[in-house]
């Protein structure tokens, strides 16, 4: 009986030990992401530079785990920030508090907040886990990212 069982046991040993290796030696390997995968929140900007927020605040409404905290500020005409009325003056998300749903995308009528494919989000304080929006806005510079970037719309 005990020598059934340990050729049982190695016969498993066995057929795993030729198998081909899953390890990925992170982080010099990587292993590619899902097309659906979601990391580190972006918000996006039109390619003339303004930001496709306009501080309607459905992402923060939507969120489950309320981890979007913003403020809205009235636009000013002579220097706009966002083609709309209102912009986003404080956009806050908290990554211990989110989830990850993806809902606040989904919420957005702007496009305005992406879910990027950032997925390295160690830090070693807590407070540096509340993003702020300098952190997630996408640079200005040509090309803004990996993130597509489209025209924004006339205001007025």
């Amino acid at each position: 009986m005990l020598l059934v069982e340990l050729i049982k046991g190695f016969s498993v040993t066995l057929r795993h030990m030729f198998r081909r290796r899953v390890t990925v030696q992170y982080p010099e390997q990587r292993r590619r992401d899902a097309p659906i995968f979601r990391g580190r929140h972006r918000l996006q900007r039109y390619a003339d530079g303004l930001e496709r927020c306009v501080g309607c605040a459905l992402c923060a409404s939507v969120c489950p785990s309320e981890a979007i905290y913003l403020e809205a500020a009235e636009n000013d005409p002579t220097n706009p920030v966002s083609p709309g009325e209102r912009y986003a003056k404080v956009y806050q998300i908290h990554l211990l508090r989110c989830i990850y749903c993806g809902f606040c995308e989904e919420a957005c009528p702007e496009d305005a907040i992406v879910m990027g494919p950032e997925y390295e989000l160690a830090a070693d304080a807590r407070a540096k886990c509340v993003i702020s929006k300098k952190d997630m806005l996408t640079p200005r510079e040509a090309g803004f990212g990996d993130y597509e970037t489209f025209p924004a719309p006339r205001i007025g």
